[in-house]
């Protein structure tokens, strides 16, 4: 028998939506509705510590649409994780009010290791058939990255504070970014990377595991999509050399020609440079264990989520 559960990850730049029918015997699941609004919930908060306002209101309007969507599908089982933004905050306590005011559930605010361990989960999945493990599993967040190392379940795991948005915010304030503000931001993702491989063996990888938009927005562009489709960017093979070259043509576009292409996000526009900055570092650490492209993956933390309301999880809102 099939159970319907609702996740929701709430991230550093988007909040998303998975109803699925999962089901425990087999190990099936399929999608009911997957949805994605760009929130900015961790606007700032680099600088500042804490949620703005105007992002919290984001959000909870975000909150807000989700509960009714999950009513009417009548999800039984529901999760909020929220992650890098949320973890950082000082004022943490007001947006788990304003979650709990309309979803009728708290957020989970989860330590680095579980998103990451959460990620793997939902990534990894049904991916034996396809490729070598050892995977190297990279969740690239608006705030954060995360790397898991694992074969059937993960063996070493670590989150380091850089993601899109806060390497944006941090570094590339110009329009197109300065070669003083790119090698600052390289510098300051390269030194978080000598961090993470200090607990992650990134050479023991026979996989890389690229995750969430940066990742698959550059799978998108490199496939010549004239509209982002996930069924062609799913499992979907991005080259080494295809990963740096379209780095080095994000950075050196203005963010108006970003715009114009038909993959993009609006909400991405002026972070994917970093993005994609960190998605090629990554790339470097690994190529010298033999690993040449990028296993682009559509399912990530959010399925992770959905296959462990299994074990536990709040009612859904009714």
């Amino acid at each position: 028998m099939t159970v319907r559960v609702a996740a929701v990850d709430c991230g550093t730049n988007s909040i998303r939506l998975l109803v699925a029918d999962l089901d425990p015997e087999t190990g099936v699941g399929v999608d009911v509705e997957r949805r994605m609004q760009i929130v900015r919930l961790g606007e700032g908060v680099d600088r500042t510590g804490r949620l703005a306002p105007q992002a919290l209101a984001r959000t909870f309007a975000a909150c807000e649409e989700y509960a009714a969507r999950i009513r009417e599908l009548g999800a039984v089982r529901l999760r909020f994780v929220a992650t890098s933004a949320s973890r950082d905050a000082e004022n943490t306590a007001e947006f788990t009010a304003g979650v709990l005011a309309r979803l009728g559930t708290a957020p989970e605010v989860v330590p680095g290791w579980m998103e990451a361990e959460l990620s793997f989960a939902g990534a990894t999945r049904g991916l034996g058939a396809l490729s070598p493990d050892p995977f190297l599993v990279v969740d690239i967040g608006g705030g954060s990255t995360e790397f898991v190392l694992g074969a059937g379940r993960p063996q070493s795991a670590v989150s380091v504070d850089v993601g899109c948005v806060r390497i944006t915010e941090r570094h590339l304030h110009s329009d197109p970014p300065t070669s003083r503000e790119v090698q600052a931001a390289r510098a300051d993702i390269d030194a978080a990377l000598e961090r993470a491989g200090a607990q992650v063996p990134f050479r023991a990888a026979a996989t890389l595991v690229g995750l969430a938009g940066s990742v698959t927005t550059l799978a998108a562009m490199h496939a010549g999509l004239a509209a982002y489709d996930p069924g062609v960017t799913h499992h979907y093979r991005l080259p080494a050399s295809a990963v740096h070259d379209l780095t080095a043509q994000l950075i050196a576009m203005p963010r108006s020609q970003r715009a114009l292409i038909p993959v993009m996000h609006p909400g991405r526009v002026d972070v994917i440079g970093a993005g994609a900055m960190i998605l090629s570092a990554v790339v470097d650490r690994v190529r010298p264990s033999g690993v040449s492209d990028v296993l682009v993956s559509e399912h990530d933390i959010l399925d992770g989520i959905a296959w462990s309301l299994l074990e536990t999880g709040e009612p859904a809102p009714g």
